[in-house]
């Protein structure tokens, strides 16, 4: 009888890839050819059946269906992406925050904002916690020690994401790697000193890995990520999504999508658009309609031969 497997692809090395086995087995292993042939790449994150020769030696049998597909950095099956941005050094760059959130909606994703160094300005880091409410995000605030912050942020993480496949992102110096050491002792991820001349740290997460909360906690369900800095950002060598799709990746703006005054408004400028109505009053704050704009003008800008 052919032994077989089922697990999750937890990361890769020289094309050597660790499945982490229902049964809480690590084993490395390679896909079959096939997968090459039809150019389909094995990514940190998928659910796959080993399949075991006669020898013992396992093989990649099969992939199953992605429920999601991250190109930068490559991971299949997120279900939370835990979005790290600290109030201060480096200040925040609402932009970018915003394209994580975007991305994440598009693929059906959950963004969670965290929100590090809030004792270095509670005024920022209480600015972060209202637009991304009003967005209808989680969000957790803590400092650089709060030791109370993390307690909150664990037992939210055993309780409300238990059985996820969780990552975090951010850019390099927010604490991103601090965090996560805090929360899980035994990680010992690198992290990297905040250069004072550009206000960046540098980059020190190379490679996507998943961490088993039953390994990490001693009890628990799901997965968490570590994931490189800020290289998934790049909407201009990257398809994301399409320009059609992003008002309905901000979601405070959906219920209001179509009650427009024009039938094709771009929601940037147009006599009677109610999104930018709603940005008058406050309803949205200025800050995410100016990403949306500024992603109008990543999108709208792409030839068609790029898309």
């Amino acid at each position: 009888m052919v032994e077989t497997k089922k697990g999750l692809v937890i990361s890769c090395d020289s094309g050597l890839y660790e499945i982490y086995t229902e049964d809480a087995q690590r084993i490395s292993c390679k896909p079959r050819g096939k997968f090459r042939h039809k150019s389909t790449k094995l990514l940190v994150g998928d659910r796959v059946e080993l399949f075991f020769d006669e020898q013992g030696n396992p093989v990649v049998e099969t992939i199953f269906e992605r429920k999601s597909t991250l190109i930068r950095p490559p991971v299949a099956n997120l279900d939370v992406l835990f979005i790290v941005t600290a109030a201060s050094s480096p200040d925040p760059i609402y932009e970018n925050i915003d394209k994580l959130t975007a991305i994440a909606e598009h693929n059906c994703i959950k963004p969670v904002i965290i929100v590090t160094k809030s004792d270095l300005s509670a005024n920022r880091a209480e600015e972060l916690f209202s637009i991304y409410r009003r967005a209808g995000y989680d969000v957790y605030v803590a400092g650089i020690e709060d030791q109370e912050g993390r307690e909150l942020l664990l037992s939210v993480l055993k309780e409300k994401y238990s059985g996820m496949i969780a990552a975090f992102a951010g850019a390099s110096g927010v604490g991103k790697s601090t965090l996560m050491n805090g929360l899980f002792p035994t990680l010992s991820l690198k992290t990297g000193d905040v250069s004072e001349k550009i206000g960046r740290g540098k980059h020190t997460t190379r490679s996507v890995n998943l961490f088993p909360l039953k390994e990490l906690l001693g009890a628990g369900e799901g997965f968490l990520a570590d994931t490189p800095g800020f290289s998934m950002l790049d909407f201009e060598n990257f398809n994301f999504f399409a320009l059609g799709d992003l008002p309905h990746n901000f979601p405070e703006f959906e219920e209001q999508l179509g009650c427009c005054k024009y039938t094709k408004c771009t929601h940037r400028k147009e006599d009677g658009c109610v999104i930018l109505e709603r940005v008058r009053q406050g309803a949205i704050p200025k800050s995410r309609h100016d990403s949306y704009c500024a992603l109008y003008d990543l999108l709208k800008n792409k030839h068609e031969w790029e898309k």
